[in-house]
């Protein structure tokens, strides 16, 4: 065990010297996601408010065919453009957002009773155009209630007539299960800084010392090379876990930039979920060291070894993108499977809810069950007389 201890310390001191490895594990990977994050959310929610708060301007095609409509929209907050020629390629080509076009046959349908159509043109693929699309409708189907009512009123009848049903509804989400929703993809920033925090660290202390010539040296000696490799090991799981708690903290204090706020929304990132978070990754920790540790065994060269584990990178990635495309109702045998579970922990989290024990013990079982594996096989593969031989 002491010669454990002494590879371990020995590793953590000379990577702590190393600017590469600290720029990588505790600079690049629990930083540059938060910091990111923070600018994408800080300009997807102001313009999202931009869209709702301020004036609405929507070019309005034969707007003198219909006065009293658009003195009613203009009431509701609409600012009447000019009309365009072509709509239809306006709205394609991104020059407008949403068109509002009031057809040669509304003044006639509209003096005889019948309903009077209008055409709202926008194009359903643009995202950006989502928040002013529905205000244009929103504001039409108001003025088309108040149109209805007066004419029911004018007719001796109550408006009550033409709603024989009330719908009301009970929207039982929460400011922070709102939140949850925005932020779903926070899980992943937290699964690739456990794993960028360990990966140079792991392809150093073992291709790059096999490219230096310095692996054979350290096999010399009288200790068993498990005993090293659980040194080495150690040390990747700790840039590991340093990083993810950079990572929390980082993401800690964006929760107070964050305008969350003025979107009716409310997120916790406070000791309970990083104390909650921590707990969960823990096996990642050691799961991801081991996993590094063995692709970069076969690699012969550090820049090799980089090779390898980019791709073993996207690995991280398959819970995030299976619940963004096929998105499940949670179960506890879910929570055995490592990485999803922690996806559905965090996430769960995020949402203002909370993780049982059974959850938390089934993701710290498998999660070191599985990173057992990886170390058994890493260790094999250290017993190899051909891991010592440089390229």
């Amino acid at each position: 065990m002491n010669a454990t201890l002494t590879v371990f310390l020995k590793e953590v001191r000379e990577n702590l010297r190393d600017r590469r490895t600290i720029t990588s594990a505790l600079v690049m990977g629990p930083l540059l996601g938060p910091f990111l994050f923070v600018m994408l959310m800080n300009v997807i929610i102001q313009k999202q408010l931009d869209k709702a708060e301020t004036p609405l301007k929507v070019p309005v095609i034969g707007a003198q065919r219909a006065p009293n409509l658009v003195h009613a929209l203009e009431q509701y907050g609409l600012v009447v453009e000019p009309a365009i020629e072509h709509p239809e390629a306006a709205v394609k080509q991104q020059l407008a957002d949403v068109v509002l076009r009031i057809p040669a046959s509304y003044p006639k349908a509209w003096n005889k009773g019948d309903p009077a159509q209008v055409e709202v043109i926008y194009d359903a693929s643009r995202r950006d155009a989502n928040t002013p699309v529905k205000r244009v409708r929103t504001m039409l189907e108001r003025y088309s209630r108040t149109q209805g009512a007066i004419r029911l009123l004018a007719r001796g009848l109550s408006p009550a007539v033409a709603t024989p049903v009330v719908v009301a509804t009970r929207d039982q989400s929460t400011p922070q299960s709102r939140a949850g929703q925005l932020f779903a993809f926070m899980p992943y920033f937290f699964v690739v800084g456990v794993f960028i925090g360990g990966m140079y660290l792991a392809i150093d202390l073992t291709a790059g010392e096999r490219e230096r010539k310095s692996l054979e040296p350290l096999f010399v000696n009288p200790v068993a090379r498990w005993r090293i490799l659980l040194g080495k090991l150690g040390a990747t799981a700790a840039f590991a876990t340093a990083s993810l708690v950079l990572s929390l903290v980082a993401f800690h204090l964006a929760g107070y930039i964050l305008p969350t706020d003025k979107l009716g929304m409310a997120i916790d990132l406070g000791p309970a979920f990083a104390g909650t978070v921590l707990l969960l990754m823990l096996p990642l920790a050691g799961l991801f060291a081991s996993l590094q540790t063995l692709v970069s065994a076969f690699a012969k060269s550090y820049r090799e070894a980089q090779t390898y584990l980019s791709i073993l990178m996207l690995l991280p990635m398959l819970p995030s993108m299976i619940l963004s495309f096929m998105p499940v109702k949670s179960a506890d045998w879910m929570y055995a499977v490592p990485l999803l579970g922690q996806q559905l922990g965090i996430t769960e989290l995020l949402r203002g809810g909370s993780v049982t024990g059974v959850q938390v013990g089934l993701v710290l079982v498998s999660g070191f069950l599985t990173a057992l594996v990886a170390v058994l096989a890493t260790v094999r593969v250290y017993a190899s007389e051909r891991l010592a031989i440089s390229a």
